[in-house]
């Protein structure tokens, strides 16, 4: 029997000045991404609300469950744990929007609110 591979991402964004983080748990990054920017100054959610829409970190999980868990085990940590998380990814902390995302083009790192 042939199973069917699964994607789960993990992922922290942030808005343009990096000084908020928000952790997540998406099945389709690409369309997450867009959903954010689409909503960044919306003040119904956090994300909207501090236009954390560039992302910064993800990973990758093949089981729901264990996507899950992580980013559970990650929202429980300190902001300098997660700032060694992301350095350790993407040690200029770069925005990675435009290696996922086709809507944010060939360069992220000039997104504007």
């Amino acid at each position: 029997m042939l199973m069917k591979e699964h994607h789960y991402y993990v992922y922290i964004v942030t808005n343009p000045t990096k000084k908020v983080l928000y952790v997540g748990v998406t099945n389709n990054l690409s369309r997450r991404l867009e959903e954010y920017f689409e909503n960044r100054g919306e003040p119904e959610t956090f994300a909207g609300k501090y236009f954390c829409y560039n992302l910064v970190y993800w990973e990758h999980h093949q089981y729901v469950l264990n996507a899950i868990e992580r980013e559970k085990e990650i929202k429980g940590w300190k902001r300098i744990k997660k700032e060694a998380l992301i350095s350790s990814f993407n040690t200029e902390w770069r925005f990675l929007n435009h290696e996922v995302c086709e809507l944010f083009g060939k360069k992220g790192d000039d997104l504007l609110p």
